[in-house]
Parts: structure tokens; sequence; C-alpha cells
């Protein structure tokens, strides 16, 4: 009886530490991130903050420092813009209509010369804040893809790089308020926790959830340091890579990139359910994402004894973007490197879905301008006004379909 007890109790110690060591999955980070109960994670919220916690205990957990202000959280306070133009006044009064946003920040020491940053952001929009592609009742915007889905790659490298690769230190970034304007890397490299000029290269994933069949996978930033595009290509074995030069984007790296650090920014494309309530938890390709996962691992121990990498000034493509009067109405699909414009999803009530289009479509044509490509279409659609009315030529599997647009 006695060693039947002991027996009994060395399974039950065994069965606590198997759970107390057991890895939690990119899916299951993403479940939580992305469950009903964080409402959307808008930035300043309690669902934000539950996220936030969630987040600093998964690194403690993994065994990180914490190298934010107050433990791993890095807190700033903002007044809203008024209009996109306006600079963000970081430094308000109490009770100012102020929103505080809080970075979450985890740090490897291998006691080396440079530091990667490896960030994602984890706010989204709440019940449908500003940008908000929804238009009907109230719901909430669970964001799995965008960007629970970069947090949990973020999460599953943390947990690999623990005791891997020890030619740099790593920083590991979870970023409040990009949805309101890069708000939380903004703050951070103005007041970063460890030496800016210390950092080797940044990292960011924001939308890496939604692979497609064709594994087409965007990498920006890759003329940011002369070494990306070798090593890129060379661990490569799974994507289609779209490969962008600008350092520039609607995302976290560019913060570092402005202050002179070379970065990558892996992206899986946009869809029909960006900026949704319909972007939930089971939509995401978890298979993809671990692929991806282990690519930019890959990278990244390629990279490991190379020492500090140089950085180089890339044009912004955005500078080159023509501006817009109207719009079709569509979301097209930034991945697609064929010929034309393809939709990947149709707003409703608008110009396309009045002119009977659909997702899948691709824009040949539109008046007299052949379209080439996604820069021909931005051209051309910029030379239109509200009320104006034209052809459109769109490719639809084997058959040319003409319809008339009204702006």
């Amino acid at each position: 009886m006695k060693h039947l007890i002991v027996c009994l109790f060395l399974v039950f110690l065994i069965a606590c530490k198997k759970e107390k060591t057991k890895t939690i999955t990119i899916k299951e980070d993403v479940s939580f991130l992305s469950d009903d109960e964080l409402e959307g994670r808008q930035t300043g919220t309690d669902g934000e903050k539950k996220a936030a916690e969630y987040i600093a205990k998964r690194f403690d957990k993994m065994g990180l420092e914490a190298k934010g202000i107050n433990g791993f959280f890095q807190t700033f306070t903002f007044k809203p813009k008024t209009n996109p133009h306006q600079k963000v006044n970081y430094t308000v009064k109490e009770g100012d209509s102020t929103i505080t946003g809080t970075n979450v920040i985890g740090f490897i020491d291998n006691k080396a010369e440079n530091t990667i940053v490896i960030g994602a952001h984890y706010d989204h929009l709440g019940y449908g804040a500003e940008g908000s592609l929804f238009r009907g009742e109230k719901a909430i915007h669970n964001g799995a893809d965008d960007n629970a889905s970069g947090v949990a790659v973020l999460l599953n490298l943390a947990n690999k790089l623990n005791s891997e690769n020890k030619g740099n230190n790593y920083l590991f970034i979870a970023f409040s308020g990009e949805e309101m304007g890069l708000l939380g890397s903004n703050y951070f490299v103005k007041n970063a926790t460890i030496a800016t000029e210390k950092m080797n290269y940044m990292i960011n994933m924001d939308m890496v959830g939604r692979l497609k069949v064709d594994s087409t996978l965007a990498v920006y930033g890759v003329g940011t340091s002369p070494i990306f595009k070798q090593t890129l290509n060379s661990h490569n074995e799974n994507f289609k890579l779209i490969q962008k030069e600008s350092g520039i984007g609607p995302s976290d790296h560019t913060s570092f990139y402005n202050i002179y650090i070379p970065v990558l920014h892996f992206f899986t494309g946009q869809h029909e359910d960006y900026h949704k309530p319909s972007d939930d938890f089971e939509k995401l390709n978890y298979k993809g994402m671990q692929i991806i996962s282990n690519y930019i691992f890959e990278i990244i121990s390629d990279l490991d004894n190379n020492g500090k990498l140089p950085f180089r000034k890339t044009k912004n493509e955005s500078e080159e973007t023509p501006r817009f009067k109207v719009g079709l109405g569509v979301i097209p699909d930034y991945m697609f490197d064929g010929k034309g414009m393809r939709i990947d999803g149709i707003s409703e009530e608008k110009p396309a879905q009045k002119a009977g289009l659909q997702k899948g479509d691709i824009v040949v044509k539109l008046g007299d301008s052949i379209v080439t490509d996604m820069m021909s279409y931005m051209k051309v659609l910029a030379t239109f006004k509200e009320g104006d009315k034209t052809k459109v030529q769109v490719q639809r599997e084997n058959d040319l379909i003409e319809a008339e647009i009204e702006f």
C-alpha cells in the first residue's frame, strides 16, 4: 500500500510537470487573443489590457526578462487625433480625453553586442473603431488575422529562440496603438528600453494568418539591407515570395526604418474579412503560420553570425501612390502578380457590387486605360471623380466581361 501511494504521488508530480511545461500552440494563442471576451482589443480598453496581461504571462513563463518600464509593460498616454495629418501628442493632461496604450516587451539576454527586435501589434478595432469596413450593426471585431496571428507567431519564435542562436540578443515587442497610427512603435523608438544603436534589425509580422493555396508570402523591406534578398531566397522552399524593397509601409516596421534600422515585414495578404467582425479564429491557416514561423527562424539562424547588418535607404513607394476622389469599393489582391488587378473582396452598396463585379475578377481595363498591375490601376482610378461613368473590363475565368461603373 505504501509503495502504491508513492507511485501515485510520482504519477501526480509527473503529470503536473508535463502540464507546467506544455508548449502552447499558435492556435491556442490566437484562440485566446481573438475571443469575444477581449471585445476586439481596442487600444486603452479592458479587452486590450487582458491581452497585454496574457502576453506578459506568456513571456514570463518562457523565462524572458521584463524590459518595459513597469515590468513587461511600457504605457503611453495620448490624445486621439482629430484629423489624419495631426501630430500625436503623447504629453497630455489627466482627464483630457486621453487614452493609455500598453506595449508589452520581453528580452532574451545572450550577452551579445547587438539585439534583434521582433514585433507584432496586438490591438484591434474593438466594436468597430475608425478603420472598420463593416456597415452592419455594432459587433466585435476580433482581429484573428489582424493581428492575433502576428502575435502568436511572435510567441512561437520567442519559445524557439530561447535556447538557440546566441549571436544576438532578442527584444520581443507586442505593440499597442497600431490601428490608430503606429502609435506604440512610434512611442517605443522615441523611448526605447535598450540603446537604439545596438538594434541589429527588426522583424515585423502583421496579418500572417491567411496563407493561401498558392503559398504566396509578401516580404517588405528587403532593400533595407544588402543581405536580405539572398538570405530570403536561400531558405525559401515553401513560398511564392513577393519581395518589396521599401522599408515604409502601414505597419510597425516603418517606425524602426525611420531610425535607420533594417526591417523585414511579413504579410499573407488582405481578404474580404479585413477590418470586419468576420475576421475570426476558425478562418486562419495554422499550418501555414507554423511554416512562416519556421521560415523566419531559419532566416534569423542564417544571420546569427553576420554581426550588425548594414542599413540601406529605400524608395518610399507610398509617395508614388496616387490620390483618389472615388473608389470601386473592392479589396485588391495585393499578392496577385499576374496581369491586371485581381479583386479579393467586394464592399456592399459600392460601384463594383452595383456593376455586378465578383471576388476573383481581374480588372484588365478601366475606361480607356489598360490595367496591367496595381500601380496602373491606381493611376487610372485617380483620374475619376464622383458622378463619372465609365466602362470596366474584367477577366472572369475564361470570359472577358464588360460592365458600366458609376462612381
